[in-house]
């Protein structure tokens, strides 16, 4: 692996897990550990390049939650385990993981959302007695858009979940309504609860709305614009909002520091 960070380098896939019909875990082998919420560049050469949140990681080996949108993803959806990709990285800002050491956590995930937050939940599961209560509010579309169905149910063990879609038909017997719901139906401790935030924009705004409603400080919640990702180095100028690159100062922000960023 080079040492400068913008260049690309191989990384063999270990293995190919398809969570929907347009969403797909690849397993990469590395030797990087990141920080819970960051992002890497992946890329195929003479196609393209683009920033993909890291979902999970561990000793040897990285995943990247990767949806099927265009030409890129496309080709990457063609590769097997033993194929190589590139990748460089890791960028931007993360989790902290001691930020909510010690309190109540409740996570809010909507969507693709759940990827880039996928690795803080693993690692309080395995940590569980690094928090208090442990509490995870996941939203999606409909029961087919649902990511990680099996760690869902594996984290059930070590918090309380609440899996809600928005429409789901006659075979759905879970939850429905959008996450905001749900976060009515909390107890909360303000000064012992902290929250992530990670989603849609319309869903992240509302849900920040809901939790300040109900007295969490505003320096205890925190959120991610990995939406906002592009060539990760600040250059192309594409998750600029004002004088922040949030490539470079995000995607992971602190409240009080997001809520200045309108984009």
């Amino acid at each position: 692996m080079t040492n400068n960070p913008y260049i690309p380098f191989p990384s063999k896939i270990i293995s190919v897990v398809p969570q929907t019909a347009i969403d797909w875990t690849f397993r990469l082998e590395s030797g990087i550990t990141p920080v819970p919420g960051q992002f890497m560049e992946l890329s195929i050469p003479g196609i393209g390049e683009a920033p993909v949140s890291i979902s999970d990681f561990g000793p040897g080996w990285m995943d990247m939650t990767i949806r099927k949108v265009g030409r890129l993803t496309n080709a990457m959806f063609e590769l097997k385990p033993g194929d190589i990709l590139y990748m460089r990285g890791p960028y931007g800002n993360g989790f902290s993981i001691e930020h909510f050491q010690g309190q109540n956590l409740l996570i809010v995930a909507g969507g693709t959302g759940l990827a880039p937050v996928k690795s803080v939940i693993s690692h309080f599961c395995r940590h569980r007695g690094q928090i208090l209560d442990f509490d995870l509010i996941l939203g999606f579309k409909t029961p087919s858009d649902i990511l990680f169905h099996g760690e869902i149910e594996a984290w059930r063990e070590f918090a309380g979940v609440i899996l809600t879609v928005d429409r789901g038909g006659n075979d759905w017997h879970g939850c429905t309504g959008v996450v905001t719901r749900y976060i009515d139906d909390f107890k909360f401790h303000p000064g012992l609860t902290g929250a992530i935030v990670v989603g849609p924009p319309l869903m992240m705004k509302f849900s920040v709305l809901s939790l300040l409603q109900r007295g969490i400080p505003e320096d205890r919640i925190v959120v991610s614009f990995e939406r906002k990702m592009s060539c990760g180095i600040g250059k192309c100028g594409h998750c600029k909002i004002d004088n922040t690159y949030i490539c470079l100062e995000g995607p992971v922000f602190a409240y009080p520091q997001a809520k200045q960023l309108l984009d």
